[in-house]
């Protein structure tokens, strides 16, 4: 096994801000039991693996310190601009579990940018039995919801269950159940809870539990933010196209600025730079 691992934090110019993943670059992916002691030795919320480059695309997986993940966007952002640095600016195609995701890749006033283009969205209607279990969970109470935006469940690469609170100090009062909401969220297949406050039509604030990959928050999730932006224009509550600025990891004391690019039809963008936290390390077979 030869490759490199390169530690870069996510949608932040600020190494104490953004949501930290790792990013393994390798002539050959490493077996699943490798990749997940890795990802583990990280200690990340997630790694991703990218193989050599086969039929234009890099193999790309994704593995938090407990898990294989089927897709996650922080990663991806930091696997753009890795790429960037490596080779230049152009669109990188990963080829994921979920699907084909192209990642355009530029440099701006001398930092590197990475955009995310989604697999096709999907959103349904929470079920009121898991919304009734997440919140006992989550220990809020269902007048404590925004009416307008009604919880659902909702895919771009990954399944997150959407909960909008009416205020925002709701939504910094966090404090749950892990253990009952980690069980929860595996038996429904979810990756995260998108957790929301919308301060504006174009700007949300966003907090999202991961306890089914060993994580009590994730600052930045790109993932869940695709997610959100297809609920919102597939369920007629946003007037696509539009442009979203989602704000999270603040009160986590790492403030992470995600940008989403919502299209008229198809796959979502979202889109931010990553900073470098250490050296590479190389590992040698």
């Amino acid at each position: 096994m030869t490759g490199t691992l390169y530690r870069l934090s996510s949608f932040t110019h600020d190494p104490k801000g953004g949501n930290p993943a790792g990013v393994w670059i390798g002539e050959a992916l490493p077996d699943a039991e490798t990749m997940l002691s890795i990802a583990a030795e990280v200690g990340y919320s997630e790694t991703v693996f990218l193989g050599p480059v086969h039929d234009g695309m890099h193999t790309a997986r994704y593995y938090s310190p407990e898990a294989e993940v089927s897709f996650c966007g922080h990663a991806t952002i930091a696997a753009g601009v890795v790429l960037g640095h490596l080779n230049g600016a152009g669109t990188y195609r990963l080829a994921t579990a979920v699907g084909e995701v192209p990642v355009a890749v530029e440099q701006i006033d001398g930092d590197w940018h990475a955009s995310l283009f989604s697999v096709a969205p999907e959103h349904r209607g929470a079920d009121p039995a898991l919304v009734e279990a997440a919140l006992a969970s989550l220990g809020w109470q269902a007048d404590e919801l925004d009416s307008n935006l009604p919880p659902a469940v909702a895919y771009a690469g990954a399944w997150h269950l959407m909960l909008a609170t009416a205020s925002k100090a709701r939504l910094d009062a966090l404090s749950y159940d892990f253990g009952s909401l980690k069980a929860l969220m595996l038996s429904e297949n979810l990756t995260t809870l998108q957790l929301v406050w919308q301060e504006s039509s174009t700007r949300f604030h966003v907090r999202d539990p991961f306890p089914v990959g060993g994580v009590i928050e994730d600052p930045a999730t790109g993932a869940a933010a695709a997610a959100l932006g297809g609920y919102l224009r597939d369920a007629g509550l946003i007037e696509a196209p539009a442009q979203l600025t989602l704000l999270q990891g603040e009160a986590m004391g790492r403030p992470s600025r995600l940008e989403v690019t919502i299209p008229a039809s198809g796959g979502i963008e979202v889109s931010g730079t990553a900073v470098s936290l250490q050296e590479p390390v190389e590992y040698l077979s």
